[in-house]
Formats: C-alpha cells, structure tokens, sequence
C-alpha cells in the first residue's frame, strides 16, 4: 500500500514538473514577415484610384451630380495638363511637372473625401423619374469604374444631370411637389436624351 502511494506521489510530482517547465519557457516567436517595398502609384494608377472612389460615392449617392460634375471638371483638367507636360518634353515629365500633378491629385482626393462625407447627398425618389435618373447615374459609374468613360465625358453628364435635376424641382416647387404631365414629359424627353448620350460615350471609345 505504501509502494504504490509513493509511486503515485512520485508520478503526481514529475507531471506537476514538467507543466512548470512548459510554463517557464517563453511562447514561440511568430517568424517576421517583411513586406517588399511598394513602388509609389503612377499617374494612371492614381487617377484610376480616384476614378473608383468617385464611381462608388455615384452608387452610394454620398456625390450629387453636382459634386460629382465639379469633381470630374478637376480631373479632366489634370489629365489635360498630364498630356501638355508630356507632349512638350517627348512624352516625359520633368520632376517639377510631377511635383505639380501630385499636389493637385492629393487636392482631388481630399475634395472626394470631403464631398462623400459632408452632409448632402442625392436622393431619388420612388417614382418613375428617379428611378431614372438613379439608372442613368450608376451607368456613369460603370463607365467611370471600367473606362469607358473619361473624366471630361462624365462632367459633361453631370451638369446635363443636374440641369434636368433643378428643372425637376423647380417644376415640383411650382405645383405642390407633384410633376404635371406636360412637365413628366418634357423630363422623359430630356433624359432619353441623356440615354443615348451615355450609351454613345460608353460604346465609342475615348
């Protein structure tokens, strides 16, 4: 009886040891991984970086055609400077040039940041007329996200879209928030219009 407690007592002690040992060894190290070094984005890169954030604010309704109007305008006319700079140096940038395009690429972003996070944003309505004109925005998106659509064509659609947009409100303003018929059909017109001008930029190249 006594051979076998002590042969418990004895176990009970080797096993109580071997946890404490475990326990005093410190935890294994996860290997470090090292990341590659990131070359700096090109000015393609960015402006289709931008582009995307532009194109996901349309679907999301944080830019308004006439945030997203002054947004494009902006761009166009990086882009118009890009291909002076290049054309008069044999396709290249000086580093001043580039300097210059990155300061007013950071200036977009940070007025894309502002304008999805200010407090105006597009509403349609549940009616014919804003589905449409919903529709005819998430097609400017698509155009912008994919590239078939450039920055001075989709500014060009937004000033048309908020044209129609003030003239839908004025029209509401002046007969108790409702659209006469007359007045349904002359915006049906409109944005047929607009349609068509869409479905051509979209299918004929840039």
């Amino acid at each position: 009886m006594k051979r076998t407690f002590f042969a418990l007592a004895a176990a009970a002690l080797l096993a109580t040891g071997s946890a404490i040992a475990q326990q005093s060894q410190p935890p294994a190290q996860p290997a470090a991984q090292t990341q590659p070094n990131q070359p700096a984005p090109t000015i393609h890169q960015r402006e289709q970086n931008q582009q995307d954030r532009i194109a996901n604010g349309i679907d999301s309704g944080q830019l308004t055609a006439g945030e997203t109007k002054n947004l494009e305008s902006r761009e166009a006319n990086i882009n118009r400077d890009v291909r002076d700079d290049r054309a008069g140096d044999d396709g290249h940038l000086t580093a001043g040039e580039k300097q210059q395009i990155d300061q007013q690429q950071n200036n977009l972003s940070k007025s894309i940041y502002s304008d999805k996070h200010n407090a105006t944003t597009a509403h349609y309505g549940n009616n014919e007329v804003g589905q449409r004109r919903e529709n005819q925005q998430d097609r400017i998106a698509n155009g912008l996200r994919n590239g078939t659509m450039n920055a001075g064509q989709a500014a060009r659609d937004e000033n048309r879209e908020q044209g129609i947009n003030e003239q839908i409100r004025a029209d509401r303003a002046g007969n108790g928030g409702k659209l006469t018929s007359g007045e349904k059909q002359q915006i049906n017109k409109e944005q047929n219009g607009m349609s068509r001008t869409i479905y051509n930029q979209k299918h004929g190249g840039k």
